[in-house]
């Protein structure tokens, strides 16, 4: 880890522990992601009754696209670029009003047993978030299907009535795409994993208590494989 990192992660860290942990440690798996993807230009679609909502144990994920019309587009100021390119990585082009994307979770399927994947963040320090993703002990079948993709998302979780949504939102405010290569990094004499973490920046007009950290991590063939959220919880 390169020693700026390092000293950014240890002072986060070390004060999220003694106020409160901020993991996904305990928390279900959620069986399936529903990402629903706004455009920037449509500003009603941010308040339509009729946004699909998610059912139990669904991850909600929102992204605000951004749209030719750049600052002048009404959502404009929470439009993030990683939604471009989570949409290409979905191979699907950009809405013009509103679409929504359920991906169901292979490794939550009754009798499966859960992939072992991590996710947690520090508290906010000079407009920056520390985030991380973790799989501990990297599974044998990652060396037969990698490259695997793994996402750390970084949202604001909006309640259903506030900002002026009819639903829960989980809106994104950065992103952090990682391949994970089990060829290169199974290699290696300590336990095998596969790891990330990376100091989030936090855009201007986001709420830091709102904020907390989701992740998934999907094969090569783009199928969703497991998924954590983070909760906050007192520190002990």
């Amino acid at each position: 880890m390169k020693p700026l990192l390092y000293l950014f992660c240890l002072a986060t860290c070390t004060l999220a522990q003694a106020q409160s942990f901020c993991a996904s440690d305990g928390e279900a798996a959620p069986v399936a992601l529903v990402e629903r993807f706004i455009s920037a230009d449509c500003e009603a679609c941010w308040s339509d009754a009729g946004t699909p909502k998610t059912e139990a144990r669904q991850l909600a994920i929102d992204w605000i696209v951004p749209s030719a019309r750049g600052d002048d587009a009404p959502l404009s100021a929470a439009a993030s670029r990683d939604a471009l390119s989570r949409l290409q990585a979905l191979g699907r082009s950009a809405p013009t009003q509103t679409l929504t994307i359920t991906s169901p979770v292979a490794g939550a399927k009754a009798g499966t047993k859960a992939l072992p994947l991590r996710v947690a963040h520090g508290l906010p320090f000079n407009d920056y978030i520390a985030g991380s993703i973790e799989m501990k002990p990297a599974p044998a079948a990652a060396a037969s299907s990698s490259p695997w993709t793994a996402w750390l998302v970084l949202v604001e979780t909006i309640p259903a009535g506030q900002d002026g949504t009819p639903v829960a939102r989980n809106l994104t405010r950065n992103a952090l795409e990682s391949i994970w290569d089990a060829h290169k990094q199974l290699s290696e004499s300590e336990q095998p994993r596969f790891f990330e973490s990376r100091p989030m920046y936090i855009p201007p007009g986001a709420h830091p208590e709102r904020l907390r950290v989701l992740g998934w991590v999907q094969d090569a063939h783009g199928h969703v494989l497991a998924a954590a959220q983070s909760r906050c919880k007192p520190g002990g």
